[in-house]
């Protein structure tokens, strides 16, 4: 079997979000299939602007093919009519100029499936909200899975995605909670799918300890990784904890690790330590109390299942229904909507060894049961055998 994975952006220094989730499952798969990745020549997410030069080139065993990008994304632009669009009465041609604004344009990566299709079995597409997923699944329907990674994000309710999530051959959800909300806002319940997610990479070797000697970390400290922005809640977050620590005198500190977008408060309790390398990550996790992620959309959480991963509890904001639910059906972490929730939360776990030691168990043997690569991958090749079947009935 030849499968292609189509993504918006792929390459060894993209650590994150759906970009991750398919490389990780590309370089899963290729056990099984031979795999290649369709992707475009950008890096930044924020831009599209084309970094890579090169068409082809192999990144951790995989083929990847890269496309170029005609037009960078305004930002400032896209912004001010994805605001028009979600106050506004408008058209279909009004949201498909917004899916051009948002990008990446790659009409050759387009074309390039168009003249491919019998080149490979099935094309999996990473990120429903994307050019590339939105026309190249239009392209090609029979033979598209859809990874839609879909947040509880406005934008999840237009016209041209209700139609989106009717067309692909199949789709591979996240969460419970990811395929709930698409089923209620396009009613796609004849598409076949399952709930699949995605595993993680634990080292085989991590220290809190050493972690904390690096950095010159005293004492407890509870642990955000991934991007620094007001729509993963650092806004609220920074507040709630702020606050906590004038009213508590508790020690603890909070640690931060990833890209920024917002500026980081100057505050002797808040250490931010930039973007940090996957083993060092896990050595943070390591030494860590607990992980806490105030995020308002997830549709998982990679950085959440890592947590559990190593026997971590999560503090989770329960505004986003993925982590909340995440949360209830593993029994390992303790959840917010408020500042006074946040404080109690907070408190019991600081207060607590024990609470930490059966909340992260509890983490651990939910991602063992779900999250393990070979259930990950059982459930992918069980969901292409059957489209197989159906192929051939």
């Amino acid at each position: 079997m030849k499968l292609a994975l189509v993504v918006q952006r792929y390459g060894l220094e993209i650590n994150g979000g759906a970009e991750l989730h398919c490389r990780w499952v590309a370089e899963h798969l290729k056990k099984y299939a031979e795999v290649e990745v369709l992707t475009t020549r950008a890096s930044d997410y924020i831009t599209w602007k084309n970094s890579y030069s090169r068409d082809e080139e192999d990144v951790n065993g995989i083929r990847v093919r890269r496309f170029p990008v005609v037009r960078t994304r305004d930002p400032r632009r896209f912004g001010r009519l994805q605001e028009w669009l979600l106050g506004h009465e408008h058209q279909e041609a009004d949201e498909l100029r917004w899916l051009d604004e948002e990008g990446p344009r790659a009409p050759a990566l387009i074309q390039y499936l168009k003249d491919s299709e019998g080149a490979y079995d099935y094309f999996i597409f990473f990120s429903y909200r994307y050019y590339h997923s939105y026309w190249g699944i239009k392209t090609l329907p029979r033979r598209s899975i859809l990874v839609p990674t879909a947040e509880r994000d406005p934008v999840v309710g237009f016209r041209i995605f209700q139609d989106l999530f009717r067309t692909p051959r199949a789709i591979i959800y996240n969460s419970v909670e990811e395929r709930k909300m698409i089923n209620d806002v396009s009613g796609n319940h004849s598409v076949p799918g399952d709930i699949v997610g995605v595993g993680t990479e634990v080292p085989g070797r991590y220290s809190g300890e050493a972690f904390r000697q690096k950095h010159k970390l005293s004492g407890p400290y509870v642990l955000y990784l991934g991007r620094i922005d007001e729509n993963k809640g650092c806004h609220k977050l920074f507040e709630y904890f702020l606050r906590f620590k004038r009213e508590s005198g508790s020690e603890v500190k909070l640690v931060l690790a990833g890209n920024t977008v917002i500026q980081v408060p100057s505050d002797p309790d808040i250490h931010y330590l930039g973007f940090l390398g996957d083993v060092e990550k896990f050595d943070a996790l390591d030494g860590a109390e607990f992980l806490v992620m105030p995020s308002f959309y997830e549709s998982l959480s990679m950085v959440t299942l890592e947590a559990w991963a190593l026997g971590k509890p999560v503090l989770a904001n329960a505004l986003c229904d993925v982590l909340k639910g995440q949360c209830l059906r593993s029994n390992g972490g303790l959840y917010y909507e408020t500042y006074p929730e946040f404080r109690e939360a907070l408190s019991l776990l600081l207060s607590s060894p024990r609470l930490r030691v059966v909340l992260g168990e509890n983490g651990r043997r939910y991602f063992e049961a779900n999250y393990a690569w070979d259930v990950i991958e059982k459930k992918y090749l069980a969901l292409l055998n059957r489209m197989e079947k159906e192929k051939g009935a």
